[in-house]
Order: structure tokens, then sequence, then C-alpha cells
């Protein structure tokens, strides 16, 4: 097993960027170059979770040659690599539709560059050992998506990228605190050997200061009620491909991070983590669903969705049984393929509209110019809602199962009936936008936004509702792996 495996899909997005850059005056050789680094970052990505998943072993590699814990450490298991295929998947289908997409900015000589630093930072935090480096990727990840979204066509776009950047700036700043304060604690930022030493001393202070901390950063990441009122405007305002790849798989670093938490870093005193997660998970499903269905705009509706989605997640975490950790990673996986791809459609409709944008009173009737397009987003919204046979009603129905089997009865009956308005308000747009006539004097333009992109997630949507036991099986790996984390530990540190 070659250690530099699990370094290479970090490694890649990085190295393109610079040579993306280099060909800033040939904007397509830039385009094909950007999509030829993410879609060898897919494979290479596939080839690693093939490797751990046969091999029942995960892999570490220290770079400079830096023994753990005192190195940094990059760390390939079944739940970090399994986020980094969904992310290069997702991010590669983000270039596809960048490179059919009518917006200015994507034409601009530092979209790609940007975009492929997004993709490292993201990667990075779920590859990476250790606590500080996953501030050092987030970084990395803040200052791309801000730039990417201060470029963009909408008049609203720098304002947006000011809101996402101060409330990453804060969510930086409860870090660094929690970070200081761990190492005053523990004295290392190893997550192996944090989990190690706070197993033999939960208690030490000031360790429930960094673990409330480390908490609110996450839920800043996963834009977790209270901490979502920056979701909305900047995924309403950044451009298409952008906001496609921020509200599916940039969000799951939250949800990474709190599983990390519950079920490696603060496992003896996670009762009050899991309870915290079921709570602010029923609240993000109802919360988000009522501000879904009064949304006017079809970004924004999807950003609320989003709130009441990651909820689902939250909620099944909290519960944090083998079946309910289970029933998170299906959610996570199917909910980036299906939430990427609603909100290309939504912008291949605006970018038909005489005005490019996304409100309701702008797009009415305008999807009768792509029927095609209604097709899709009638499937997408059957799986955002949990309809057989997509991968959505998968995702549910393991939830469920799993709520009932830790007789969890309140917060499932909550979740249940709030799980309808999904369905309210998804088909609602639906009507709006391929069933109502326009208004008066309104006539979609003859070219817009290419379908490809969300097209081929809808697919994947439906296969993985037809197809689910690969994924399925993958997910129960995943949550008997991160259940007992003692070979996670034992192989960050070498086998010491």
């Amino acid at each position: 097993m070659n250690p530099h495996l699990v370094l290479l899909p970090i490694l890649i997005p990085l190295a393109g960027t610079p040579v993306a850059l280099l060909l800033r005056r040939r904007p397509r050789a830039q385009s094909a170059w950007a999509l030829g680094v993410m879609l060898t970052t897919l494979l290479v990505s596939l080839r690693l979770l093939g490797v751990i998943w046969s091999g029942g072993q995960p892999v570490t590699f220290q770079l400079g040659g830096w023994p753990a814990p005192f190195g940094i450490t990059l760390m390939g298991d079944l739940l970090g690599v399994t986020m980094t295929v969904m992310s290069a998947l997702v991010l590669g289908l983000g270039l596809v539709y960048a490179a059919g997409c009518g917006d200015r900015c994507i034409t601009y000589p530092h979209f790609y560059p940007l975009f492929l630093a997004l993709a490292a930072g993201l990667i990075g935090i779920f590859l990476t050992g250790d606590i500080f480096n996953m501030f050092v990727f987030a970084e990395l990840l803040v200052i791309s998506g801000t730039a990417l979204t201060a470029i963009s066509d909408d008049p609203n776009g720098t304002e947006a990228a000011y809101k996402y950047f101060f409330m990453s700036l804060l969510a930086s700043i409860f870090l660094l605190i929690a970070m200081g304060s761990l190492y005053v604690a523990y004295g290392t930022l190893n997550m192996a050997d944090l989990a190690q030493r706070i197993a033999a001393e939960p208690a030490r202070q000031p360790a429930p200061l960094a673990m409330a901390l480390l908490f609110a950063f996450f839920m800043v990441k996963s834009a977790v009620v209270p901490f979502h009122f920056w979701q909305p405007d900047f995924h309403a305002a950044s451009p298409t491909p952008v906001s496609a790849m921020l509200s599916s798989v940039v969000v799951k670093v939250g949800v990474y991070g709190f599983i990390r938490m519950t079920t490696l870093l603060f496992v003896p005193v996670a009762a009050p983590l899991k309870t915290a997660l079921i709570v602010l998970g029923v609240v993000g499903v109802i919360f988000g669903g009522f501000t879904a269905l009064g949304a006017t705009h079809a970004k924004r509706m999807l950003a609320y969705s989003t709130l009441g989605q990651v909820g689902f997640i939250l909620v099944a975490i909290g519960w944090g049984t083998p079946a309910a950790l289970t029933a998170a990673i299906i959610l996570t996986f199917n909910h980036s393929l299906i939430k990427a791809a609603m909100l290309m459609l939504a912008g291949a409709v605006a970018s038909r509209a005489p005005v490019k944008s996304a409100s309701f009173d702008v797009i009415t009737g305008m999807g009768k110019a792509i029927p095609f397009g209604g097709v899709l987003f009638f499937i997408g919204a059957l799986a955002l809602a949990g309809v057989p046979p997509t991968n959505g009603f998968v995702g549910k129905l393991t939830l469920f199962g799993s709520g009932i089997q830790a007789q969890a009865y309140p917060a499932l009956l909550l979740i249940g009936v709030f799980s309808i308005m999904t369905l309210m308000y998804v088909i609602r747009a639906f009507q709006v936008i391929w069933w109502t006539p326009p208004a008066e004097g309104q006539k979609a333009k003859s070219k817009g936004d290419a379908l490809l992109a969300p097209a081929i997630l809808i697919g994947l949507c439906v296969l993985l509702g037809l197809w689910s036991e690969p994924l399925a099986r993958l997910a129960v790996d995943i949550a008997g792996s991160v259940g007992n984390p003692a070979l996670y530990i034992l192989t960050a540190l070498g086998g010491r």
C-alpha cells in the first residue's frame, strides 16, 4: 500500500492551481485543464477508496518523515476518503456546468484557479489528521470561496462575499481558541493523539471550552441554526457553479466535523454534544422548511432547504447508533448530488430569463423553454423530498428506520411531519417555473446554461435509488469504522 496515495487528492488540485493561472490568456485551455485536474483527482480518490475499503486498513502519510504526533499527518480512512470522492465528483461536475455557463465571471482569468484552490482546501479538511492543518485548509477554502462570490455577475455578490468572509472569520477565531485550549490541556493537536489523551482525562481544563468552540466552528461551516443567516444571501448571489458547490459539498465540512467530534475526539463526553445535535437538527428541519416554503427566490429557497436537509443528518449523528450513522453517511452523499443538481437547474432557468435572476417573479414560466430541465427538476424534487425511486428515498428510509431502532420517537415524529414541507416547496417551485404562464411581454431567451452537469447528477440520483446496495454497504462499513476508532488511532500514530 503506497502511503503517498493519500497525498495526491490534495496535491493534484493544489498543483493545478498555478498552472491554471498561467493559462489565463487561453480560456478554453484553462477550462479544459481545470476539468482534467478534477477528473484526475476523482480517479485517484476512487483508487484510494478501493484500496482502503478492500484492505480494511486506513492509509496514513507523515509529511517530511516526522513521526506522529509531532509532524503533519495526512489520514485516509473510509469516512474521510468517501467525503473526498463525493467532493471530487460534485466539484468536477461543477466545472462541467461552468464550461457551459453564460456568466461573465466564468471568463475571468482567476475563476478556475480559485475553483481548484477551493477544491484543494475542501479535500484537505477531509484528509488531514490534525486540527491545525484543518484550520489551514479551512482558510484556503474561505478565501477562495469569498473571492469566487465577490466576482459574481450579481450586484449583491460583493455584499454576500463580505458576509461570508466575516462569518468565516468568526468561525476561525472559534477554531483558533479551541486549538489553543486543546494544546494547553493536552499538548497535542493530532486528532488520534488527542483522542487517546481525552479518553484518559476527559474533564481536563480548558478542554470543555475547546469542545464548545470547536462545535460552534462546525455549526458555522454547515450553516446550522442560529449561524445560518449568511447562507441564503451567499448562495443567491454567488455564480451558479459556485453556489452549487457551496450548498452541496462545502457545508458537509460541519457534518464531517460533528462525526469526528462524537466518534473520535470527545467520545467520553459526547452525550451533551449528541443531545445538542438532535435539538439543532429538529430546529433546522422545522425552520428550514418554513423559510423555504415562504421564499420568493429559487436559489434562496434551496439555500433554506439545506438547513432542513442538514438537520436530518444532524439528528442521525445525534442518535449515534450504527444504523443512524449509516443513515447520516447515505444522506450526506445523496444530498450533495441532489442539491448541486437543483441549484444548477435554478441557474439554468435564470439564464433564460430576460433579466438574469432566480427570483420567482422573474422566472415564472421561463421553464417552458427547456422542458427537459423540467423533467430533471421534477425528479430532483422527488429526490429532495425522499420519494422513490430516487436516492433521497433510500436516505430517508434508512434514517426513519434508525430512529425507530433507537426508539427516538419524539424527534422522529417531528422530522417526519415537517419533512412533508420539502415536497410542498419544491413542487410549488416546479409549478411556478414550468406550469404557470409567464407575465405578459416576458419571453425566455433562446440560449442559456447547458444542462449536461445537472442531467448527470440527476441520473446518479436515480441510479443510486434503483441500485443503492454499493453506497449502503459502504455506509455500513463507515459507520462500523467510526464507531470503533481504535484502528484509526493505531494507524495514525504509526502502530504505537
